[in-house]
């Protein structure tokens, strides 16, 4: 009898919870989920066998999301149901009127400021980090902290980011300086001026940042911690750095979602601690979820901080500042 209740209650919880009606759900067919992050397949996969409605994953890059998701929505065709972005471009969205309000039950426990927004719930946060070959570089030569990228022993062997147009590399520039990461504004910008004497490579986005370093062209990354999973067996660690600074990123349901339903049940799904733990899993990426580990080495002691989202006028005012230095232009 005790293990009929065991096995009972392991299928009860084993359940997913929906707040939204999953028969009706089930009635609309599918969501339609609109999102620029990479290998979410599993994800995807593991909400279509739990619910019964077809998720259709549609990846946008950063660069086009705004425009994009803009163009639809102002032309009236905006096919997504719910809509997954770093924080500035779901704040520009959610200004717009692209999104409605929806509070999930599924983001109980999730920090305070993740949840504070009746529209937006924030998941993660788009952590950065440098990351390195463990092939070529040696142990004893390898960084513990980020003043060490600017010694001159890694002249022309960084790629990064161009930290005068893509928004998310000036965000965590000047995200270094306000989370006081180092120990004066004077030694902030050193570390800045640092390292653009060592000459990085540019790279538009995060996106092809590993594989000059998977190749050996680079040793040295400004990247993301994620591509040691999604790169995988590549020679890829990351610097154990004290604290990580990254953008957050929401999750919202579109205003006009054509399956509104879909989109709660969806919303839930995405939220609840089996999809977040497939997201760290099988993504690589820094959730909020309460009790989801990340399978990288070490990530467990680092502190993982989000960012203040910076206004467009803050982005273009810092990325001109950021040109003269790295650019001298």
């Amino acid at each position: 009898m005790k293990k009929l209740v065991v096995l009972l209650m392991v299928v009860l919880f084993a359940v997913p919870s929906f707040a939204a009606d999953l028969a009706k759900a089930k009635a609309e067919g599918k969501a339609s989920f609109y999102a620029n992050i990479t290998a979410v397949e599993p994800i995807m996969d593991a909400f279509n066998a739990a619910t019964g409605v077809d998720g259709v994953y549609t990846r946008i890059s950063t660069s086009k999301y705004l425009a994009t998701v803009a163009t639809e929505f102002e032309a009236g065709k905006l096919t997504a149901d719910v809509l997954q972005a770093p924080m500035p471009i779901m704040q520009t969205l959610k200004d717009m009127g692209v999104f409605t309000p929806y509070r999930s039950p599924s983001a109980a426990g999730y920090p305070d400021w993740a949840t504070r927004d009746d529209t937006i719930m924030q998941f993660g946060i788009e952590y950065v980090a440098p990351i390195y070959n463990k092939e070529l570089v040696k142990p004893a030569d390898v960084p513990k902290s980020y003043m060490d990228l600017i010694d001159k022993k890694w002249f022309d062997k960084i790629v990064m980011p161009d930290p005068s147009s893509h928004a998310t590399t000036i965000s965590w520039l000047v995200g270094m300086k306000e989370s006081n990461i180092f120990a004066s504004e004077d030694e902030w910008m050193k570390f800045v001026k640092g390292l653009a004497a060592n000459k990085p490579m540019f790279v538009k986005s995060f996106g092809p940042s590993p594989g000059p370093v998977e190749s050996g062209e680079k040793l040295l990354a400004i990247s993301m911690p994620k591509y040691i999973i999604t790169h995988a067996p590549a020679p890829l660690d990351w610097v154990r750095v004290d604290t990580l600074l990254g953008t957050p990123r929401g999750i919202a349901i579109a205003a006009k979602a054509p399956h509104p339903d879909a989109a709660r049940v969806f919303m839930d799904y995405w939220l609840s601690k089996d999809a977040m733990q497939l997201l760290a899993d099988k993504v690589g990426e820094y959730v909020l979820t309460p009790g989801v580990k990340s399978p990288i080495e070490g990530m467990d002691k680092v502190k993982v901080l989000p960012i203040r989202q910076l206004s467009n006028k803050e982005i273009k005012s810092w990325g001109k500042k950021f040109q003269k230095i790295f650019f001298g232009e």
